[in-house]
């Protein structure tokens, strides 16, 4: 079937417009769990196969997380359609196999061109039998001149119209969201260079000081979305829009791109461009600064022309595809590893390389063992391009996480917004910088601004702040505002199950627990904890939390900051510091922020916790 649409249940799922319905109203849906729900509806009652469906989403030759890609589609479908995985109406899991879509469909296809009644024509337009059915040369030369005289006068219509209006429109354009470039190659593995080369632009124009760029996180959540511009626009709260689409051939790059006054949804500019392979890293660089002339923004000044190896360049954006997909170490690491093999002075992989190292410090490895590595990338990328603002931030971490040096870090990741202003991760960061000296006022601001700039890389980020802070009724209502925007987030979940214990809210603290639970699809676990809550209260759950944790911890990597944290909930002063002193010899990335976190509150008065703030290299909290 290749049109029309599938009606089941209130929903209706329109294959024309790759829409999804209910009761009238566009659900929003992002393409990939789109295209498997519409996968799932073809093949109404059969199972579709896991491989199937990697096939048909990303091909059988890419190389991603496609077992963490299907699983969040099918988290996402199940959240949209508000389906319970345990009693499915819609998309039933096959255990061992795949997934089947069990509801009742009513397919109404699109009505062919056989079913349309035809014209009946007249007499006079009716040709003579056995005579051509064209008209002839004299008339199709008149109807040719016609058309070309129309042309050229909508042609010289819309330049009259581009020259009069244009920069009308430009000069309002004050904010704008770079929508992702579409990968026209006709190769899904390819989507990296699409993705990527949109990453590099959104960076390059949001170096402008008087330009408001939305973050690539934000942008992200538009690609492939086929809705209109204006609406994206309002959503995103930004006067302009670009958009535009690359290709990319063994050694040609064909980019388009076209920007957009969103208010008016009225063409501003549009140009496309043609590169060697060799010099097709230049074009984000090359295409901000246009559109900062453009909409009439001081540009900021182009930094010199460096080479970047092409094939050092395609492992390098590898690397940082991987990096925003799926915050993997193992994925990322070995692209940016070849990226620097190949062009030892590539300081934007030496970035990469040190915040890889980072992440495997507070995930998968020992903070002892990345520590120095990750000091010497930082260090390595700011010798190699001092303008660079992600290699500040990424020695401001290093000075936060793992020297434990708020101050250094701050004068860092102070460099990088100064640099580029638009930056919403040095933002976070510097929120970070500033909870940990307990500058909490200013820190405020900037996890306000974090947020602004980018309210979907880390919707709990504010809500988390007012915790250190302890103020945990705006906690509270900032992780319920995150969380309706944001349904499928477990994390929000979980913290705003702290905050309400926080307020001795344990049945609301309890409840959350549990819907958190759910969304990760923890149903044994879920059971579990709600056995033990009905049998013992919070108490009895507390303990199960600590005894399980020590358990996991014993099995796999955990940072033993983390490990204390879920201890505190006890009480047990012995044991937790007994698991923050562990920390402290492992040097734990987040012991840092030990005076912020609110859960250690019970310690404060102990010399015990006294003395290993001072070890730390911290001020004791007031």
């Amino acid at each position: 079937m290749t049109g029309g649409s599938y009606h089941f249940g209130e929903f209706e799922l329109d294959r024309e417009r790759f829409e999804l319905r209910r009761n009238g109203r566009v659900l929003k849906l992002e393409r990939i769990p789109l295209e498997l729900l519409l996968l799932l509806a073809e093949r109404q009652g059969a199972v579709v196969t896991r491989q199937e469906i990697i096939d048909r989403l990303w091909g059988k030759d890419v190389f991603v997380d496609t077992e963490h890609g299907i699983n969040t589609a099918i988290r996402k479908i199940r959240q949209t359609l508000k389906d319970d995985p345990e009693q499915p109406r819609f998309v039933q899991t096959v255990t061992g196999k795949g997934y089947r879509f069990v509801a009742e469909i009513n397919r109404q296809p699109l009505p062919s061109p056989e079913s349309q009644p035809a014209a009946t024509p007249s007499p006079e337009a009716t040709p003579a039998q056995g005579l051509p059915t064209r008209p002839p040369a004299t008339h199709r030369n008149l109807i040719f001149a016609a058309v070309a005289l129309f042309l050229i006068a909508a042609i010289l219509s819309f330049a009259f119209r581009n020259r009069l209006f244009p920069s009308s429109r430009a000069a309002q354009i004050h904010s704008i969201a770079v929508i992702p470039l579409a990968n026209l190659s006709g190769d899904a593995s390819q989507d990296y260079y699409a993705d990527g080369m949109t990453d590099e632009l959104i960076t390059a124009l949001a170096k402008n000081h008087n330009l408001r760029v939305t973050s690539r996180t934000s942008a992200m959540q538009y690609k492939g979305v086929k809705r209109p511009l204006p609406e994206i626009a309002k959503e995103l709260n930004v006067d302009g829009i670009l958009e535009g689409s690359i290709e990319r051939t063994p050694d040609k790059v064909h980019m388009t791109a076209q920007l957009i006054y969103a208010p008016t949804d009225s063409h501003v500019w549009a140009e496309s461009y043609d590169r060697d392979v060799n010099q097709a890293y230049s074009l984000p660089e090359e295409l901000s600064q246009t559109i900062a002339k453009e909409v009439k923004t001081a540009t900021s000044p182009a930094p010199p022309a460096r080479y970047i190896n092409p094939e050092a360049h395609d492992a390098y954006l590898h690397g940082r595809y991987f990096w925003f997909s799926t915050l993997n170490p193992k994925l990322t690491l070995p692209y940016f590893e070849k990226a620097i093999q190949l062009q030892p002075d590539y300081a934007a992989a030496w970035s990469g390389l040190a915040d890889t190292y980072a992440l495997e410090g507070m995930e998968t490895r020992s903070p002892l063992e990345v520590s120095e590595k990750m000091h010497a990338a930082a260090l390595k990328a700011l010798e190699l391009d001092p303008l660079l603002a992600e290699a500040h931030t990424s020695l401001s971490a290093w000075y936060l996480f793992y020297a434990w040096d708020p101050a250094h870090a701050e004068a860092e990741d102070r460099r990088a917004i100064e640099l580029n202003p638009n930056m919403a991760e040095a933002h976070h960061l510097l929120s970070y910088i500033l909870e940990a000296q307990l500058r909490y006022a200013e820190g405020e601001v900037e996890a306000k601004r974090a947020v602004e700039l980018d309210p979907y890389v880390h919707p709990w980020e504010l809500g988390a702040y007012y915790m250190g802070e302890h103020k945990f009724d705006d906690a509270i209502n900032e992780f319920k505002l995150q969380a309706a925007a944001h349904p499928g987030e477990s994390g929000i979940i979980y913290q705003l199950s702290t905050a309400y214990w926080h307020k001795s809210m344990y049945k609301e603290s309890q409840e959350q627990l549990e819907h958190a639970l759910d969304l990760d699809h923890e149903s044994k676990r879920k059971a579990i904890v709600h056995e033990v809550w009905m049998s013992g209260g919070e108490p009895a759950v507390e303990r199960e939390g600590a005894a399980n944790i020590k358990i996991l911890a014993s099995k796999q990597y955990f940072e033993t900051e983390f490990v204390a944290t879920i201890i505190a909930y006890t009480g047990d002063k012995d044991e937790t510091l007994k698991y923050l002193e562990l920390s402290y010899r492992n040097h734990d990335p987040d012991l840092i922020f030990i005076q912020n976190e609110s859960l250690f509150d019970f310690l404060h008065s102990d010399p015990r916790y006294q003395a290993l703030v001072k070890k730390i290299g911290l001020q004791l909290a007031p």
